[in-house]
């Protein structure tokens, strides 16, 4: 028989299991566990046959159907999940391959594979519950209480490279930005892969949070709730919000280098295209002015334009913030693993201490 097993379990195993969610391709592209390999019971077009059906002739005729359409892969999926197995596992046939499945409640659809693969030879664990349960230990993660500090600057600080930095020298850190595959602005698609749903963000973040030591400074970027098109859950917002920034000031000058390097680079119709998404908030002068700058190869006052807007718009997130959150270090250097370790420092003296 299958063995049943709860979050907890499932976290350790999936270390070192591979992962089969047996839900429709599409259930699985909208949002899974991370790490989960799709192996569909019931495909898209399947799946919405089954669900017809139920509707209209009830369950006994929708399971009925539902066998009539995958007995006929049972075989495949038994190859599939096999192949699965023993690469992600490393191992040869003669060992044992083991696996973990779920559906979206631990119903019919992981049930029938855990039955299938046993029969193949597999040792199945079956997660209680399926995915639903594990959203809701995910949706939990983000209401519990964590040492968080906040790294604040102004667009084109170099927030991202001095926190990877951070990182780098030991501290406990998540790049929103990195897992939102977004930089945060009307440009932060350049470059970047597709971003994910919101849901699937909080699935990466849930399991990035499950390695961080509460009792330790967990740092994280300044951002707004929203990534682009992800938006970041309320109970880690709300905490961003509550504790206090580490503010590093940096040069308008140097700023500008930073952003030119990182944008200067992408196709003119791309910068122009994110350009007149900020119309509204540029202004219109102000949009075909820096369209004009941006035309001509002038960077630097295409960029300066921009930054007028983004400049206000952090000067105002900042005074929505509880008086004395906001901590300015001081920064005499342009290298970014020197500003961080001065962040660091500054933390350690100013915070950490009290």
């Amino acid at each position: 028989m299958p063995e049943s097993i709860n979050i907890p379990q499932l976290l350790e195993l999936r270390k070192t299991l591979p992962l089969l969610d047996t839900r429709s391709e599409g259930e699985y592209t909208h949002a899974h566990i991370p790490g989960a390999i799709n192996l569909p019971l019931l495909n898209n077009q399947e799946r919405e046959k089954v669900g017809t059906c139920y509707k209209q002739k009830g369950r006994e005729e929708a399971v009925l159907l539902g066998f009539d359409l995958v007995g006929g892969k049972f075989g495949d999926y038994i190859r599939k999940a096999k192949a699965i197995s023993n690469i992600e596992q490393g191992i040869s046939n003669v060992e044992q391959s083991q696996i973990i499945i779920y559906c979206w409640r631990g119903g019919m659809r992981s049930n029938i594979m855990a039955w299938l693969l046993e029969k193949a030879g597999l040792k199945v664990y079956l997660l209680e519950g399926g995915y639903k349960t594990f959203r809701h230990w995910a949706l939990n993660e983000f209401e519990q209480p964590f040492q968080l500090l906040v790294l604040g600057g102004k667009t084109g600080s170099g927030k991202t490279e001095v926190l990877h930095e951070m990182k780098n020298s030991g501290e406990q850190v998540i790049d929103l930005e990195g897992l939102a595959h977004h930089r945060g602005s009307a440009f932060g698609a350049l470059g970047q892969p597709a971003q994910t749903t919101s849901e699937q963000f909080e699935n990466n973040l849930a399991l990035e949070l499950l390695q961080i030591d509460r009792k330790k400074t967990l740092w994280l970027e300044n951002e707004s709730s929203k990534i682009g098109g992800v938006k970041i859950p309320d109970g880690i917002y709300n905490q961003m919000r509550a504790n206090t920034v580490v503010e590093i000031e940096v040069p308008l000058d140097r700023r500008i280098e930073n952003i030119a390097r990182d944008y200067a680079s992408f196709p003119k119709e791309k910068l122009a295209e994110a350009t007149k998404r900020i119309e509204k908030k540029l202004g219109n002068k102000n949009m075909n002015d820096g369209l004009n700058y941006l035309h001509e190869d002038d960077f630097y006052n295409w960029i300066k334009i921009l930054l007028d807007y983004y400049d206000k718009a952090y000067t105002f997130s900042k005074s929505q913030r509880e008086p004395g959150t906001i901590l300015n270090v001081p920064i005499t250097t342009e290298n970014h693993s020197e500003i961080a370790v001065a962040v660091i420092s500054f933390a350690k003296q100013k915070i950490t201490s009290h």
